[in-house]
């Protein structure tokens, strides 16, 4: 996958983390789709690792979950860490 379709996927996949993810988390919404391209980076290292399942093509459904897997740990993480902070 290319880099801006792996940014597209990231950004797209961010917003749809944070309305998944329940509460009201700190920062915009630029700041959760910027996360949701960590998440995404994140997700497809782990499912790489672990399942073998990766960010290959943008249109599987496979790569789909695995980002969303990855952006929900990266947004709870954040929100965790904002929350202790707060």
């Amino acid at each position: 996958m290319g880099f801006l379709a792996f940014l597209l996927l990231g950004l797209i996949v961010g917003g749809i983390a944070k309305a998944i993810l329940p509460g009201r988390q700190r920062g915009g919404i630029l700041i959760t789709m910027l996360l949701g391209v960590v998440g995404a980076l994140l997700g497809g290292w782990l499912g790489g690792a672990i399942f073998g399942v990766g960010l290959e093509n943008f249109w599987s459904l496979q790569t789909w979950l695995v980002a969303i897997v990855g952006s929900l740990v990266v947004l709870g993480i954040s929100g965790a860490v904002v929350h202790r902070r707060a």
